[in-house]
């Protein structure tokens, strides 16, 4: 088992360090958002949505008042609109895949309930993000019957002067555990606040908009726990790997 955890570990090391390998020559900041018309601005919003709300890469089950879920992800976002963030970074090179980094935290409480946060960044940009969840497993689970719980979560941009950004989520998810196997899916809405700040207020105005949010995964417990991910918001794609520990 050691091996296999040391192995599973340099493998996930040298994935991230290949996917990130090319990222400076993709390097951009958010500068021109005023150069979009309105409707590209609720275009690239959506965008937006899909890529920073609160992506979960954990089952549903409760972890228990001990229990802890640690871990480092990368994700892609497929954009539908990357010539628009482009023109909102000053006629930059943008990816037609965003690359995204997190780092997530969830933490187990009484009564089934569980708390967790996560820190999201594409690499050379200055987009950054604050995300948080209450999840509640309303159904705990047993060796026969899933686990079935419902979620508040919520994300905030950073670092971006020109765009006050967030998102707000509601979802119901279900899992099941089988050996170190433990898939699960869930389904809900995503409602994004988009404001442009500065010189980008003088041209665009407020965006508010509901997103419909489907997600599905599995998580494997090798010591080395794993994650990956399936995050459809908003017909945005998302795929994501997570790496760490859950005890």
């Amino acid at each position: 088992m050691n091996r296999i955890c040391t192995r599973v570990s340099v493998a996930a090391a040298a994935a991230v360090g290949t996917a990130l390998a090319p990222l400076s020559a993709s390097a951009y900041d958010l500068t021109t958002l005023g150069n979009l018309t309105q409707h590209e601005f609720r275009l690239l919003s959506e965008d937006l949505g899909g890529a920073l709300s609160y992506k979960p890469i954990t089952p549903t089950e409760a972890l228990g008042v001990t229990g802890f879920d640690i871990g480092a992800a990368l994700s892609g976002t497929q954009l539908k609109n990357a010539v628009l963030l482009s023109k909102a970074a000053n006629g930059a090179s943008v990816r037609t895949t965003a690359p995204l980094l997190s780092l997530h935290a969830d933490k187990g409480l009484p009564f089934n309930i569980d708390i967790g946060g996560s820190y999201t960044m594409v690499p050379g940009t200055d987009i950054k993000a604050f995300g948080g969840e209450v999840r509640w497993a309303f159904l705990p689970g047993t060796t026969l019957v899933p686990a079935v719980g419902v979620r508040l979560s919520g994300t905030k941009l950073t670092g971006v002067d020109q765009l006050d950004f967030s998102t707000y989520g509601a979802d119901i998810s279900v899992s099941k555990g089988f050996a170190i196997f433990t898939p699960y899916a869930g389904v809900g809405e995503v409602f994004v606040k988009s404001t442009p700040n500065g010189a980008a207020a003088a041209t665009l105005t407020s965006e508010k908009f509901n997103q419909a949010k489907l997600y599905a995964g599995v998580n494997i417990n090798l010591g080395v726990n794993l994650a990956f991910e399936y995050d459809n918001t908003g017909s945005i794609n998302t795929v994501s790997a997570k790496v760490g520990f859950r005890f």
